[in-house]
Formats: structure tokens, sequence, C-alpha cells
């Protein structure tokens, strides 16, 4: 697909659209381009990775909640896994940009995440999921010149910026990274652990779900990775900054997913990249 824009609201829209909102005007006009891809692999049957995302088309919206894309990898025996990914990501959104628009934008994926899990447990009694029904997500929130990541399980978001070495902005929630954090496993022997699969928190996993949320502040030509194990259990860190480089992020999301699949392509894989076009201050009104 072709990179898109997000840069449809031009400043005058956006002032207009504040006018009731006083206390919460926007401070800056960040311009995003974004590019995804996700393949069924070399080996799966079917595909239970999903992405999505969405822009308000309306300035009040825009400027309290931002714009979320997200990406989710499903669990569960025959269809489960794609329900589960393709429903969770549907409730995330409707959930999280659902009126009235209150809290902040942490605190709205929070209780986004605590819906889509509550939503996929119940489908998974009504289905009567044997194997389980569940699936990962990682969700990114731009709004101004900042980005607010949510996660669950191991599906992974990174940042690429100029100057510095890739950054893994999330924390694997699964058996091994607690092993490598206590100190029982080394980096290496975990990813060659044959229980790197096994997560320890997912959407539909049961109730007091909680998710991890980052905040990052954004500079122009700043990249911002989202990626299933598919992708990020073959390539590095370092495979994934060369695979982007200057490229378009359509030509890179291309190269990444066609470098999975000639490393194994046993899984799904998906990718998901924003680059930052540019931020604007916006001029406080007087």
């Amino acid at each position: 697909m072709a990179d898109e824009t997000t840069a449809e609201f031009d400043t005058e829209t956006i002032a207009q659209g504040w006018a009731q909102l006083a206390d919460r005007r926007p401070t800056h006009q960040t311009e995003l381009a974004f590019a995804a891809r996700t393949d069924i692999g070399r080996v799966r049957e079917n595909n239970e990775d999903k992405y999505d995302f969405f822009t308000p088309d309306d300035a009040p919206t825009l400027a309290l909640r931002g714009r979320l894309w997200a990406i989710a990898d499903g669990m569960g025996g025959h269809s489960a896994g794609q329900i589960a990914s393709e429903a969770g990501l549907k409730c995330l959104i409707r959930s999280y940009f659902a009126e009235p628009v209150e809290g902040s934008v942490a605190d709205a994926l929070q209780q986004s995440l605590a819906d889509a899990n509550f939503l996929i447990s119940q489908a998974a009694i009504k289905l009567g999921a044997k194997n389980g029904m569940g699936t990962t997500m990682v969700a990114a929130v731009v709004l101004n010149d900042m980005l607010t990541i949510a996660h669950v399980g191991d599906s992974r978001a990174y940042l690429l910026r100029e100057g510095e070495r890739i950054r893994q902005l999330t924390i694997d929630h699964s058996w091994v990274e607690e092993q490598v954090r206590r100190g029982a496993l080394s980096r290496a022997e975990a990813e060659a652990s044959p229980y790197r699969n096994i997560i320890t928190r997912s959407i539909g996993m049961g109730p007091g779900l909680t998710a991890d949320i980052y905040t990052e502040r954004l500079f122009p030509d700043d990249t911002i990775l989202l990626a299933t194990d598919g992708v990020t259990g073959y390539l590095g860190e370092d495979a994934l900054a060369a695979l982007v480089g200057t490229k378009s992020l359509s030509k890179a999301a291309l190269d990444i997913i066609d470098a999975a699949n000639d490393a194994g392509g046993k899984d799904n894989s998906t990718v998901l990249l924003l680059r930052v076009s540019s931020i604007t201050p916006l001029e406080p009104e007087g």
C-alpha cells in the first residue's frame, strides 16, 4: 500500500474545534505518514494477525484523543485467534473514541484495553474456545507532539530516531522475558528457548487486565515501528533499523515482511510504521 498521510486538519480547523475546550487546546500539529503490511507466512493456514487505525473526522475529538494505530496477534484454535484480534481491535477503537471524551490518553487507553479484554473473555465463553481465545495488542496514539504506547503481550513497539540506536519501547509479557529480568536466563538463552512463545498477559486472559503504558516526546523524522512476534522472532533490532532506513514506509514494510519470511516464515507477520513529517507549535489564543 502507498504511504498514507494523516495531516488532514489544518491549524484553522483545529482551532475552530477548540472554541468550547479552552483549557485543553492543542499545543502542536504533528504530521505523520504511515504504512502497514500483514502476511500469513509460509507455514500457517490462516492469518491471526490484524492491524487497524483511526483518525477522528471532528476537530474536538482529534484534539482531545489524537490518532490511533494498533496491531494484534490472535491466539486460539480454529478461527478463535482471528476473531480475537479483529474484534479486539474494533473494540479498542470504538471504546477509545467513544463519547463523552474524558480523562487522559493513558487512562482512555487503559479503559479501552480493559473493554476489549472483557469482550474477548465473554466471547471465549460463548464460543466454547477449548484452547483459549485471546490476542496480544500494541496501540500507538499521537496527540500534539506526544506518543503514547499501550501494550499487552509480546507484540512490540520500537522507536527509530536520527543519531540514536533503535530503541524497544515495550517489554514483552512473556515467560522468557520474566526469566531474563530475574537473571535466570541470558538474552541469548531467552531467544533460543523453546518457551519463548509463552506469554503471561493477553487480551481475553481473564479479569483484572492491566496494560503497560509508555509515553515519548516526538521529533521530526522519528519513526515508530509496531510488529508482531512473527517479525521480531526472526529480525533483531539492527536488522529492523537497516530495513527501515530512509526508504519509503511502504517499501520498508514490504522489505520487513519479506525478510521475516525469508528467515523462516513460520508465523504470521505484521508491521506498522509511522514517520513524523513535521511538528509545528500552535500559537496560543489570546
